[in-house]
């Protein structure tokens, strides 16, 4: 009949077979794997860039991209950014990220608190899944 046996679950007492057309049993199964990936969501990151001295306007302006990009279901990373000595001023970068993380908080929580990585104050803020 050109049928395969099949071992399913080797593990079991005793293993369990099947007798199934393999090739179909590859064919459905990369079929189902193909159907689930494009169901699959893809993550979205948004950056949004600081200076240790960004003014309130500024700061204002890029809360109200982070509030859109969050509505649309993409996650925030925001940076402050240091040049040259500005790196002396980590400690407000730090307080402006943990401000941002406020003021975002009924849209995104906070995935990871500022980290200074290389001359970069580094924060991912994801979307708060609506019920």
């Amino acid at each position: 009949m050109e049928l395969d046996l099949v071992e399913i679950s080797p593990n079991a007492d005793p293993p369990v077979c099947k007798i199934i057309d393999y090739q179909k049993f590859l064919y459905q199964q990369r079929k189902k794997a193909k159907e689930i990936k494009a169901h699959a969501q893809k993550v979205v990151i948004k950056e949004i860039r600081f200076g240790p001295n960004t003014d309130e306007h500024d700061y204002q302006f890029k809360l109200k991209h982070a509030q859109n990009f969050l509505q649309e279901g993409a996650k925030v990373k925001a940076y402050v950014f240091f040049k040259g000595r500005s790196i002396m001023f980590s400690e407000q970068g730090e307080k402006m990220l943990l401000r941002f993380a406020l003021d975002l908080e009924d849209l995104g929580k906070a995935e990871q608190l500022p980290k200074l990585e290389g001359k970069r104050m580094i924060m991912m803020i994801a979307p708060v899944k609506k019920k």
